[in-house]
């Protein structure tokens, strides 16, 4: 799912609006990827794109205090999960939990390898979601037809609820927690959850990091058939 405006779509498929965060990241994304939230406007409008805010909504608050704090909450977000998969995969073998800790940019020393949180990143994200998300409300719009609004204008502490509050029921749902995946495209870090039957899904998009292996693949194929 793409949503946004101008010459800039975003992306929205991950299956959670925490990992969606994540991917808005310079190491959360596809190859050569840059920083998505590179100003407050750029946030005013991924939030409005990922249905945080219902279009429209005036953000008379929003400043630069406003996105070093998502931005501080995409990096929770993304060590907490790198510390999931990491942890997975070396499960039964601390050193390589150790490792592959390490390698995921965490630092496994400050805790113990078993434990979901690892430095404050998680009391931060618990404090987080334990403020009050916006109210919404149902509203007459255009030709009558009800609408989403809000009870007030949301303030950041708000909308950080709101994600902190989906990274909380990610870590603590098992089911969800064991769908959690890496693209395994090239030079792609996604994070996302695989729901599909199987268990089989391999890319963060089948359209894109899906399409781009099997473009590359075609091209290793006609190469070496020619040099057959």
């Amino acid at each position: 799912m793409a949503a946004g405006r101008g010459a800039y779509v975003w992306r929205f498929d991950s299956g959670r609006i925490c990992l969606d965060l994540v991917a808005t990241g310079p190491a959360g994304g596809t190859p050569r990827a840059r920083e998505q939230l590179d100003g407050p406007g750029r946030l005013a409008d991924w939030l409005t794109a990922a249905r945080l805010v219902p279009p429209g909504t005036v953000l008379n608050a929003l400043d630069a205090t406003w996105l070093t704090r998502f931005r501080q909450l995409r990096a929770d977000v993304d060590r907490l999960m790198s510390a999931q998969l990491a942890l997975r995969e070396g499960q039964g073998d601390p050193a390589t939990a150790q490792l592959a800790l390490a390698v995921g940019g965490i630092d496994p020393a400050p805790a113990q390898v078993g434990c979901p949180g690892y430095g404050n990143a998680l009391d931060r994200v618990n404090s987080l979601a334990a403020e009050a998300p916006p109210g919404p409300r149902a509203v007459r719009g255009e030709g009558g037809a009800l609408v989403r609004t809000l009870s007030a204008e949301p303030g950041c502490a708000g909308l950080l609820a709101v994600v902190a509050r989906d990274t909380v029921d990610l870590l603590t749902d098992p089911v969800a927690r064991g769908a959690l995946r890496r693209c395994a495209g090239g030079a792609c870090h996604r994070l996302y959850l695989d729901t599909s039957r199987g268990g089989r899904r391999r890319w963060c998009s089948g359209e894109v990091c899906g399409n781009r292996e099997r473009v590359a693949r075609h091209r290793r194929r006609r190469i070496s058939a020619k040099e057959i």
